[in-house]
């Protein structure tokens, strides 16, 4: 009984390798983030998208983003902080928090993710407005795509 137990583990992981659940994409990339709004002229940003190895079980992809210049969270609305939301279209989606650095002025925005487990073929991401305590997202203001990732 042990060998058959044993023979099952064995096949399956070589079935079930993690090489086989990574996405269309060469990794590591980064993609840019662009502003959708023209009045957003010196914002820009960039994702990093690579696999982590955190735990015993199989690999995850990581996404970081780094954003520059953004507006004021507060200048079109109620709105207090950015997050990074990563998502495929009518699938799935992943929403993190982006931190502001003490800079003076414009500071710069960054956060991450690491426990994503689907492929990412075709996926946006974005830099949006949120309102940390009512957890609204409010408007994009950077946007990139998984495939511009290099």
């Amino acid at each position: 009984m042990k060998q058959i137990i044993v023979a099952l583990l064995i096949l399956s992981s070589a079935l079930i390798n993690p090489k086989n659940v990574i996405a269309n994409v060469s990794m590591p990339c980064s993609s840019i983030l662009e502003p959708v709004n023209t009045g957003f002229v010196n914002a820009k940003g960039a994702a990093l998208v690579y696999k982590v190895k955190l735990s015993p079980s199989f690999p995850r992809t990581s996404i970081s983003i780094q954003a520059n210049h953004l507006p004021t969270p507060s200048s079109i609305g109620e709105y207090d902080s950015f997050e990074g939301f990563v998502f495929t279209q009518n699938e799935i989606s992943w929403r993190f928090r982006l931190y502001p650095t003490p800079e003076e002025g414009s500071p710069t925005w960054a956060g991450r993710f690491d426990e994503i487990t689907a492929d990412l073929a075709n996926s946006k991401i974005e830099v949006r407005f949120s309102n940390s305590k009512t957890g609204n997202l409010g408007p994009v203001v950077l946007t990139g795509s998984i495939n511009s990732c290099k």
